[in-house]
């Protein structure tokens, strides 16, 4: 207008713009590669473990101590434990190792699933990983829903009445985790997984406890089938498989009363695997 022509409104330079494909960042972009979101499956012990670290509150503000927790998603059985003063690669790779060795795990067995932290990505993990051939899979960044079973076991572990609010000492916390991880793996009857506790499920005795378990309500019945109103009560069953994101045409499946895959819970922790902190 100022040179004494009309061409069109503000708008319409914008649409004929936008219809050219000229109304974008003029600067280089970077492209981030699309997260894959896990979808893992176990249908037996030892198939897929899910690992991280959690804080524990030290005696002064702003002090804390590490513990390390690996956990078996079928089972929900701890497989190894350690509280240690610092979040170091070393000691991540020192567990992996002991647990391994441990559990008995031979190359090509088993999938090791973490989050994104420092440690569970670092290099001396990975190269720890592939030496022994343990396929490693990482949750999609922000995303704790993809590492479900750890954070379910963490949230267990500290409502339980004994847990404290602060740690006196490295040696309070691994004293008291000498005492929680054997109720959780030994006592603990996990909903998840039919009510039975994980050692047993990790170690093939969820057969016999059931059967064993059946006896009881048909005593009951046998001896009072009127309270009864449909049919004589049975026990669950033992799951039969455990998944981190099940696909969606599966969980539909299951929900329309398919495949009886399993029960799908989100399980938890066998004895514990107590290791010195080298830091100190």
């Amino acid at each position: 207008m100022d040179e004494g022509r009309y061409l069109c409104s503000i708008r319409t330079m914008y649409r004929i713009l936008e219809k050219n494909s000229e109304v974008k960042e003029r600067r280089n972009q970077l492209s981030h590669p699309i997260d894959v979101k896990p979808e893992l499956l176990a249908t037996s012990p030892n198939q897929i473990w899910s690992w991280d670290i959690t804080k524990l509150r030290g005696p002064q503000k702003w002090s804390y101590f590490y513990l390390y927790v690996t956990l078996d998603i079928f089972s929900r059985y701890v497989v190894g434990w350690m509280v240690a003063t610092c979040e170091l690669s070393l000691l991540a790779e020192w567990l992996i190792r002991e647990t391994a060795a441990k559990q008995g795990i031979v190359r090509g067995q088993l999938t090791d699933h973490a989050d994104r932290g420092s440690s569970m990505k670092s290099k001396p993990v990975a190269l720890l990983l592939a030496d022994l051939g343990i396929s490693k899979t990482h949750s999609r960044p922000y995303t704790s829903d993809d590492n479900p079973y750890s954070e379910a076991q963490f949230n267990t572990l500290k409502y339980r009445p004994e847990f404290p609010s602060r740690f006196g000492s490295i040696q309070g916390g691994r004293s008291l985790c000498q005492t929680l991880f054997p109720w959780y793996n030994q006592e603990h009857h996990h909903t998840s997984i039919s009510l039975l506790t994980p050692e047993a499920l990790h170690y093939g005795k969820a057969e016999i406890i059931i059967k064993e378990r059946q006896l009881v309500p048909s005593a009951a019945y046998t001896a009072h089938p009127e309270r009864f109103v449909k049919k004589m009560p049975t026990p669950q069953p033992a799951p039969e498989a455990a998944w981190i994101n099940i696909p969606k045409v599966i969980a539909a499946d299951l929900s329309e009363g398919g495949s009886e895959l399993s029960k799908l819970g989100m399980m938890r922790p066998p004895d514990a695997l107590v290791v010195p902190s080298p830091c100190g």
